[in-house]
């Protein structure tokens, strides 16, 4: 039997913090504005969209302690045992000299109304860490997350890129002391579930895959929280009551990543920040896509699992995974069963997934040797920005140019993500031309059926899925570009 733990631990800047009265549905933000006084992490989008309760927390990472940048208003307390939270309090002490980022942003002018300032100072904070030396894209994708409105960017990309010339990072408190901090947190992972509170107001912390199995299957209407990118806005801004909570973002098994001859298999745990090397690195055309799903805050925290677990139709990852076939293992109990995830998606608001039953992994299969693979997302904003929509494209040609196969699924189309099957069957069999994409598009009207909301109208979005067709072709056959219209 798992041994239970009925106090959450954690180290905050330099203290280590016990609690063992936290509301479930408590966030880190309250927690250091409202318990702790630490009031330099602003509120000021409650969504995780704006950067300004930005503070990094620290994890131990296959026996490494990394620290990344999160956002407080939608981290909830639950999540942070065995964690190292780092707020801008921290930095330097209250007689003391600015830290090395903190006095880049002044000398450069990086501040004015100063709101959103401690969040982007976490941010190149936690850059300047892993990248002494940032380039111009660097910063710019550390800053994706942190908003704006005074300064342009432009001092606060010199600030970040003057930082070396201030100290040296290996000086730096985090780095120099980062073998004590390891071994307390050591300390912390005793390997027991946490659990905390009665009734709607209880949270839980599996010790294990197997634990979280065995919890989820006795308590099946009880809420699944690992990144919270989603379910935090459930809180926070439709004040929604979710209790109990079960954390699953620091369950060990989770995080596992594996990679064969055949295929990429993802813990649903692991976040878009670690799966990021071996997806570029096995499937490089989702490279684009990976650095414009929220900002680094949200690839930090949110994960792939979770993106397709709540079965929203905007859902970045689903389209380009149906199209490239993959498959996700559900589990309940010690039972487990495999559905291919274009499956998974039944109705709006309905997966197939039983109560009690998690998903555990997702699997993809490598891209065939000669194979084409293409994904596109369109956004009002290029960066940190949820999708009007998203298409991926997979064919298979004969030697003769036909097309042998075809998978084309979207997101944003319909009211779950969706293949276009009309669209599939009218390319298959015919030469990958023009004309045939031409006829193909048409098809489209058949497949989706789109809504007009804030992102988009439904004319827009069939319009350019089938551009983007349009665009797939064009790219891979080389053949020169032209202007496409389209009049109603």
């Amino acid at each position: 039997m798992t041994e239970v733990r009925n106090t959450l631990r954690f180290l905050l800047n330099d203290e280590t913090v016990e609690l063992g009265d936290v509301p479930a549905t408590e966030t880190l933000l309250d927690f250091l504005r409202l318990e702790r006084r630490l009031s330099g992490s602003k509120e000021g989008c409650a969504e995780g969209d704006c950067g300004a309760c930005t503070v990094l927390v620290g994890r131990l990472r296959d026996g490494e302690l990394v620290y990344e940048s999160v956002t407080a208003c939608i981290t909830f307390v639950g999540a942070l045992d065995g964690a190292h939270v780092v707020t801008i309090e921290h930095l330097s002490t209250p007689d003391g000299p600015l830290h090395p980022v903190q006095q880049a942003m002044l000398d450069f002018h990086g501040s004015q109304c100063g709101f959103c300032t401690p969040g982007i100072v976490m941010s190149l904070y936690a850059l300047w860490m892993r990248e002494p030396q940032p380039s111009t894209a660097a910063v710019e994708r550390a800053l994706q997350g942190n908003l704006c409105r005074c300064t342009g960017y432009a001092p606060i990309v010199r600030a970040a890129q003057a930082v070396s010339g201030y100290a040296d990072a290996g000086d730096d408190r985090l780095v120099k002391h980062r073998e004590q901090v390891k071994a307390r947190l050591s300390e912390l992972h005793d390997g027991r579930r946490v659990e905390i509170g009665h009734g709607r107001d209880r949270l839980v912390v599996p010790a294990s895959v197997d634990d979280l199995a065995e919890i989820y299957a006795a308590e099946p209407g009880a809420t699944l929280v690992s990144g919270a990118t989603d379910v935090g806005l459930w809180v926070t801004k439709f004040m929604r009551d979710i209790g109990p909570m079960v954390f699953i973002g620091e369950v060990p098994e989770l995080h596992r990543i594996a990679v064969t001859g055949t295929q990429v298999t993802l813990g649903a745990g692991v976040t878009y920040t670690r799966a990021a090397p071996v997806v570029v690195a096995h499937f490089p055309q989702l490279g684009e896509l990976w650095g414009r799903i929220g900002g680094e805050q949200v690839r930090n925290m949110g994960t792939v699992g979770g993106n397709i677990a709540n079965g929203s139709p905007i859902g970045d990852t689903p389209p380009p995974l149906i199209a490239l076939g993959a498959r996700i293992v559900l589990r309940r109990g010690a039972a487990r069963r495999e559905v291919p995830l274009e499956d998974y998606f039944i109705a709006y608001g309905k997966q197939d997934r039983q109560p009690g039953e998690f998903v555990e992994t997702v699997t993809i299969p490598l891209l065939p040797a000669g194979e084409h693979f293409a994904c596109y997302k369109v956004s009002k904003r290029r960066d940190e920005d949820i999708s009007a929509l998203c298409g991926a494209f997979r064919i298979a040609l004969d030697a003769g140019g036909t097309v042998e196969a075809a998978r084309i699924a979207f997101g944003g189309m319909a009211a779950t993500p969706k293949r276009a099957g009309a669209v599939e069957a009218a390319l298959v069999g015919r030469p990958w031309t023009a004309a045939s994409v031409e006829a193909a598009a048409a098809a489209f009207a058949e497949d989706y059926q789109p809504i007009t909301d804030m992102r988009a109208s439904a004319e827009y979005r069939l319009l350019v899925a089938r551009n983007l067709l349009r665009r797939f072709h064009l790219e891979t056959t080389g053949a020169p570009a032209r202007l496409v219209r389209e009049v109603a």
